[in-house]
């Protein structure tokens, strides 16, 4: 807070206390020409007289004890601006320490597994529950309270992963997040094959997943010498992808951002930027791992006898 308004609270603060220690002294005291209690000539139905008798002595001497009462408050807690008060208490301070207390259980429930890998961590019950708890508090947000994501948010319950789904790679995405980056391609597209070359691209694609064929299909076939030009360096020649980039496999049937022709021509002409935050910082290397243990059960079984590398192209 700067120092204008620090004195800006400071005065209203004073203004307002000592308009009510006037008021309360100004109202309380019986004046000459004032009427009698019972002469105000306010009567109803004939009988009903409106009194002008002032408040007892004991209520006005407890409205000046909160006056007081309230003085000191200011002092002693720090209420007036940017002074610190005579105890030195602020609330950013009791807020550390309700933290580090809460924050040394935390750790006492975490360190049976900390440094454990998370596929070890995945066979034990105990630490897939409180992986479960954190992704309900920190992931779900993004890919659902059942993980199966969204358009835009992997699935993260079948076997496809983008940037592999080996649990040292799982982790690592969780502790330091990735960031997928499709280029823009339209202009360079439509540079190469024309105002259809998008469309040409999109038909091709589409054959590597089983949606249709090159024989016969010449905008299919106009698209593959386009894809061969420029998508080959990152989805590769046979359209499988690239883990260490992040490249999505084109061949089998997920699509990120939808499959609908609309989708896909905005995916090749403007380009996609994704982002998985890193939550190093956010949870720590322990939970980091409880909560990638929880993603990584979700498609491998409790043992661990699956493959998390075979045919997956990444979350």
């Amino acid at each position: 807070m700067s120092t204008g308004w620090s004195w800006y609270i400071i005065v209203i603060a004073a203004i307002n206390i000592a308009g009510y220690t006037w008021l309360l002294w100004w109202t309380a005291k019986r004046r000459p020409g004032d009427p009698k209690p019972e002469d105000t000539s306010h009567v109803w139905d004939g009988d009903i007289t409106e009194y002008n008798k002032p408040l007892p002595k004991w209520w006005i001497n407890l409205f000046y004890i909160t006056i007081v009462f309230a003085l000191g408050y200011l002092t002693w807690y720090g209420g007036w601006g940017n002074y610190d008060g005579t105890s030195k208490w602020s609330s950013k301070q009791e807020h550390a320490q309700d933290k580090a207390r809460e924050d040394a259980k935390l750790e006492k429930t975490f360190a049976p597994y900390q440094g454990q890998s998370i596929d070890v961590l995945a066979k034990d019950p105990k630490a897939v529950a409180l992986g479960r708890s954190i992704f309900g508090n920190t992931c779900s947000t993004c890919h659902g309270a059942a993980a199966t994501g969204a358009i835009g948010y992997p699935n993260l319950t079948d076997k496809i992963w983008h940037w592999g789904g080996a649990p040292e790679q799982v982790l690592e995405t969780v502790l330091n997040g990735r960031e997928g980056v499709m280029p823009e391609w339209g202009k360079v597209l439509t540079g190469m094959g024309g105002d259809n070359a998008v469309d040409y691209v999109i038909a091709y694609v589409r054959t590597l997943s089983g949606q249709g064929s090159l024989q016969n299909d010449f905008m299919a076939a106009r698209g593959k010498t386009l894809y061969d030009g420029v998508c080959v360096a990152c989805h590769g020649v046979d359209g499988k992808g690239n883990q260490a980039m992040g490249a999505p496999d084109l061949t089998d049937d997920y699509w990120l951002y939808g499959d609908s022709k609309e989708s896909l021509r905005q995916t090749i002409s403007t380009g996609r930027h994704g982002i998985m935050p890193a939550h190093r910082e956010l949870l720590g290397e322990t939970r980091s791992r409880l909560v990638a243990a929880y993603v990584w059960s979700l498609s491998n079984t409790a043992s661990g006898s699956a493959n998390p590398q075979s045919g997956q192209q990444a979350q």
